[in-house]
């Protein structure tokens, strides 16, 4: 059985490799996937290789800077109320939640808002103006959102009412809103020279500006919206996301702590994997589900009595939002499976009354990884609709809703995410003019989904000292991908076990060495896999150390049956 998916493989560069071996002590394996990142330099492998905190840059490189911390600085010295506005989803509250924090240590007090997801949706809402001369606002500091929103900040301006914007999301208009300053490393003028800081990341430039210090100890929170946000993990978010990662073991925030706990993920080395899948949605099920000030309250608790408790409520709520979702999976597919012509559909727009907002975004994710399209997931309500969409490696999905602006009432996001507001009458001409514009700028084979692989090798390639030197490439997620190589021509040793979870465990051979393979999902390959005469191995070099003693286990990520 051949894998359904394309399988490209790096070229080798034999001279850059022999160049970093040499000069940095590394493996050639290690080197080759090092300039499969794109790391062509010495000096720029030093710095992936060697996270120093000193290679973050400056916040007041942001152009903006120095106006937001003094008019900060201002507020605090009159005594005025200063508000944070974030978004609901995990890098907002973690904005927030720093936010409240930093200005607690500058003994200040801020008021918050966070909008509810379904009722209010993402930015600024329209009664913004209200609620922030209900609480004597002076001045609003918005957290991960407030780029889009030009109406709504000029109103705020007109009343008396500062605005400082810190954000991350692409500008849906040419210039910024008129805010009193912009920090935001996506607009043209902001003068900072790397673009793909989390809301969060921005949000810490702010607060170590404000504060004059590093604020190392909020590192935890810092990569935990940064990974859930899943901007690239290279410059600077490498160096967040790696020191963050660090904190998590010893975290002081009673929070954290007692979400790690309650996940049973405590003791374990803090990687990617654990804030992508078992941490991050824990925190976005409040908003997802209800209100995000469930997990605000988690991440600011101090007594840790409120934070156990907290943390329980959250992982309740994920089982619900696991179920709803579901269920709204189960209907998207037979919507998809009446409605989507995959040959004139190049994009996957669907759209039903009554499905839950807040799970949107999971489900056009799901449906954009199994089918490898781009996805728009819309929920109908009264005649307005509320859409998330997800896309796939070679497509620019805001960018395309900025081709189709005149269907939709409201839009924002990223170049994989991205929000939308529309009208019921709308979504099929809308289906119509994104489809157009896909047709002219997908390509086929920008929809087959490929495997990147790193080098062809042979077992006997592979040594402890390799693979634990690999590990030094994490943290792995978007920018940064886990190291995978190719060996061919195996054959299987011995009967494989089937464990738990739909997990496959068995030996295998090159003809030279032999190694254990580990398939998580996989187990449905067992009777074909013992059948086959050879198969290649798609994988991921792991140290296994099961019972004290170390070994290598081969992750695999494609077997490919001959």
């Amino acid at each position: 059985m051949r894998s359904a998916k394309t399988i490209n493989i790096f070229p080798q560069n034999l001279d850059l490799q022999n160049i970093f071996h040499k000069e940095l002590g590394i493996s050639k394996i290690t080197a080759q996937v090092l300039i499969n990142r794109g790391i062509l330099s010495l000096e720029e492998a030093e710095k992936f290789l060697k996270i120093k905190i000193k290679d973050l840059h400056n916040p007041f490189d942001f152009k903006d800077m120095r106006l937001a911390v003094d008019l900060t600085r201002e507020k605090i010295k009159n005594k005025e109320k200063i508000m944070v506005f974030g978004d609901y989803d995990v890098d907002g509250v973690t904005s927030v939640a720093l936010l409240k924090n930093t200005f607690e240590k500058l003994n200040t007090q801020i008021l918050h808002y966070l909008p509810h997801r379904v009722n209010e949706g993402y930015g600024l809402s329209k009664s913004i103006l209200s609620i922030a001369k209900e609480r004597d606002v002076k001045l609003l500091i918005t957290a991960d959102c407030g780029t889009s929103s030009h109406k709504e900040i000029a109103q705020l301006r007109q009343a008396g009412i500062d605005v400082i914007i810190t954000d991350h999301h692409e500008s849906s208009q040419d210039e910024p809103p008129e805010a009193n300053a912009v920090i935001n490393p996506k607009i043209k003028s902001s003068g900072y020279k790397f673009r793909e800081l989390a809301g969060v990341g921005v949000a810490f430039k702010f607060c170590q500006a404000l504060t004059g210090e590093l604020l190392l100890d909020n590192l935890d929170l810092v990569s935990l919206g940064t990974i859930a946000d899943m901007v690239p993990l290279r410059g600077e978010n490498r160096i967040i996301a790696k020191l963050g990662l660090a904190n998590f073991l010893g975290t002081k925030n009673l929070g954290l702590k007692a979400l790690i706990e309650n996940s049973g993920i405590k003791n374990k080395k803090f990687n990617s994997t654990y804030i992508g899948y078992i941490i991050g949605p824990r925190i976005n099920a409040s908003g997802r589900m209800g209100s995000s000030e469930l997990s605000l309250k988690l991440l600011t608790a101090t007594e840790e009595t409120e934070a156990v408790d907290l943390a329980g409520e959250l992982e309740s709520l994920n089982r619900q939002r696991q179920k709803v979702e579901g269920k709204i999976l189960e209907e998207a597919h037979a919507l998809i499976e009446r409605e989507v012509n995959f040959k004139d559909h190049k994009i996957i727009v669907v759209a039903s009354e009554g499905w839950h907002q807040g799970v949107l975004g999971v489900v056009a994710s799901k449906i954009a990884d199994k089918f490898y399209r781009p996805t728009i997931v819309i929920s109908k309500k009264e005649g307005t609709c509320k859409g998330s969409g997800r896309s796939i490696k070679n497509f620019h999905l805001f960018y395309a809703l900025s081709e189709c602006r005149e269907f939709l009432d409201a839009f924002g996001g990223h170049s994989h995410a991205v929000g939308l507001v529309i009208t019921d009458d709308k979504i099929n001409d809308f289906r119509n003019k994104i489809n157009d514009f896909a047709a002219l700028n997908l390509k086929f084979e920008d929809l087959l989904p490929g495997v990147e692989v790193d080098m062809e090798i042979g077992f006997s390639d592979l040594n402890e000292k390799m693979v634990s030197e690999l590990e030094l490439l994490e943290p792995f997620g978007t920018g940064n991908a886990k190291n995978l190589f190719i060996s061919r021509n195996l054959k299987i040793k011995g009967q494989p076990q089937v464990l738990a979870r739909d997990t496959i465990k068995f030996w295998a051979t090159d003809g030279q060495v032999t190694r254990q393979i580990i398939g998580f999902g996989k187990s449905g390959m067992t009777g074909s896999l013992i059948a086959c005469e050879n198969f290649d191995l798609i994988y991921t070099p792991k140290i296994d150390s099961w019972q004290g003693t170390n070994g290598i286990i081969l992750e695999a990520e494609e077997i490919i049956l001959k």
